[in-house]
C-alpha cells in the first residue's frame, strides 16, 4: 500500500494551465506504473495518462498534445502538466500507482475549467 498526496488542482479559465503533483509514500523507481485518472460528474473514471518505470507513456486521445506526464524518482512524485485546458477537462483527478502489482489511489483533486 502506498499513500498518495495530490495537489495542484483548482479553477482555471479555458486555455490556461495547471500542474498536478502526486507524492507517493514509497519509491516509484522500479516495477511501477504511475499516472492520473479523472472522473467527471455522472461519468466513469477514465485514464488520463500513465508512465512506467521504463518511461513508457500512454495518454488518452482527448489530452494528447496538451497534457504531459512526468516522474521524479528522487522525490517519489508524479506530475501532470495540463496545458490548453478545456471545459471538458473539468473533473476530479486521481493519482494512480501500481507498485509491485499493488494498486493505490489518491483521494482526488478537483480541476475546474471555466468557459
Amino acid at each position: 500500500q502506498v499513500q498518495l498526496v495530490e495537489s495542484g488542482g483548482g479553477l482555471v479559465q479555458a486555455g490556461g494551465s495547471l500542474r498536478l503533483s502526486c507524492v507517493a509514500s514509497r519509491s516509484i523507481t522500479v516495477n511501477s506504473v504511475v499516472g492520473w485518472y479523472r472522473q467527471a460528474p455522472g461519468k466513469q473514471r477514465d485514464l488520463v495518462a500513465t508512465i512506467t518505470s521504463g518511461s513508457n507513456t500512454d495518454y488518452a486521445d482527448s489530452v494528447k498534445g496538451r497534457f504531459a506526464i512526468s516522474r521524479d524518482n528522487a522525490k517519489n512524485t508524479v506530475y501532470l502538466q495540463m496545458n490548453s485546458l478545456k471545459p471538458e477537462d473539468t473533473a476530479v483527478y486521481y493519482c494512480y500507482v501500481r507498485r509491485w502489482g499493488v494498486v493505490s489511489w489518491g483521494r482526488g483533486t478537483q480541476v475546474t475549467v471555466s468557459s
